[in-house]
């Protein structure tokens, strides 16, 4: 039994001591070098380590800090305001003749009338039926009751004591007539020129809608081509876009606009523009004012305060009201209720270009024994012309 277990320990003995010597040879074995590194050529230069010298400065001077201009903390940089730009002043087309250039465009929608009428008495036998349509006629034409009785009548007369009718004869009769209905005696100038010095004050009035601010500012232009200085009130305060709009046609020809806040006193801005019109010497003052419903009593007698205000400077010298040639009879009964708040002087039609209904020309002036002073052809800023009766008949029968 002793002799088993020395030999199991005398194994054991053995065993690990060839162990030792594998692991031995093992460790004693080389490892092949590792291969050389291939530079980064992406990567930043290493940093010198604690200890390693630093690269070798370079020959070329440096600049010091005291070689190099620093901004001075105390000076402040300009600073450049850009103002803006000033409005070109435009140079309005004279007005002299301006009817005559714009007849082309009133006589294509006044052809019906004049033409219908030369038609009917071209007729080889005027019967009852015939004079019946030509008053049919003038009254489509707005021309009205009175008047229409009156032309036909004259009419009537002139054909039986002609007797022959040529086209040409028929015209020159035609147009006789019509220029003693429209009238060529009545005085059709803008007075602006008062007698006692001072500005001419004019107050523009109508319903909404008729053009009454683009047909102030277009005044402006009238006035503006003849040589006069204007100065704008905007004293219709209701209407927000009144004000800048006209503004912006005086900004146009150089007239100065006196507005106030939005839902101010009308009459208070009309004072203004007064007193600064005569305080910087300006031919003419243009009231633009707020175009209510006629209907409303109250703001009709907000306007004749508006006329009593501004007549505590000076009288008008005119009252423009401006009405819608497409309206017809309507704009008749605007005429009427206007006229008996203020003092109309003049009329002015709009949108006469848009209508076959000229004969409201007539109409209008003998419902308020007022003249027609102006008219409006278009859209054009200077499409405001002076009313001239004879060419207004020019166009109407056409050539």
């Amino acid at each position: 039994m002793e002799i088993v277990i020395l030999a199991v320990v005398i194994a054991v003995v053995v065993i690990g001591a060839l162990g030792g010597l594998v692991v031995g040879s093992r460790r004693k074995k080389q490892l092949p070098p590792p291969p050389p590194a291939t530079p980064d050529i992406t990567a930043p230069p290493a940093e010198p380590h604690v200890g390693e010298e630093a690269e070798t400065p370079r020959d070329e001077a440096r600049r010091t800090i005291e070689e190099v201009d620093l901004p001075d903390a105390t000076a402040t940089a300009p600073v450049t305001v850009e103002e803006p730009p000033a409005p070109v002043i435009e140079i309005p087309e004279p007005t002299a003749g301006r009817l005559v250039r714009l007849r082309a465009r009133l006589s294509r929608s006044q052809n019906a009338l004049g033409k219908g009428l030369l038609t009917l008495l071209s007729r080889e036998h005027l019967d009852e039926d015939t004079w019946e349509e030509i008053e049919d006629t003038l009254l489509t034409a707005d021309v009205g009751v009175q008047p229409t009785q009156e032309l036909v009548e004259r009419l009537r007369e002139r054909v039986k004591v002609l007797g022959t009718r040529t086209p040409e004869e028929l015209r020159g009769l035609l147009r006789e007539e019509l220029l003693t209905l429209v009238g060529t005696d009545s005085d059709r100038a803008v007075r602006t020129e008062p007698e006692t010095g001072g500005p001419g004050i004019v107050m523009v009035v109508g319903v909404n809608g008729t053009g009454k601010t683009t047909t102030t500012g277009k005044l402006a232009r009238v006035l503006v081509a003849d040589g006069r200085s204007v100065v704008l009130g905007a004293a219709d305060t209701f209407r927000a876009a009144a004000a800048d709009q006209l503004q912006t046609w005086g900004e146009r020809v150089g007239a100065h606009t006196v507005r106030g806040p939005e839902g101010g006193d009308p009459a208070s801005v009309a004072f203004d523009a007064v007193k600064e019109g005569k305080e910087i010497g300006a031919d003419v003052v243009l009231i633009d004012t707020a175009g209510r419903l006629h209907t409303k009593t109250g703001l009709m007698d907000e306007l004749g305060k508006v006329k009593r205000v501004v007549e505590k400077h000076a009288p008008l010298d005119e009252v423009l009201l401006v009405l819608d040639a497409t309206t017809g009879q309507n704009g008749l009964i605007q005429a009427r209720v206007f006229a008996e708040v203020v003092d109309i002087t003049g009329i002015v039609l709009t949108k006469l270009d848009g209508t076959a209904k000229g004969g409201i020309v007539v109409a209008v002036q003998r419902e308020l024994g007022v003249p027609v002073k102006l008219v409006g052809l278009g859209e054009g800023a200077d499409d405001l012309a002076p009313f001239e009766p004879e060419a207004f008949v020019d166009a109407l029968i056409g050539d």
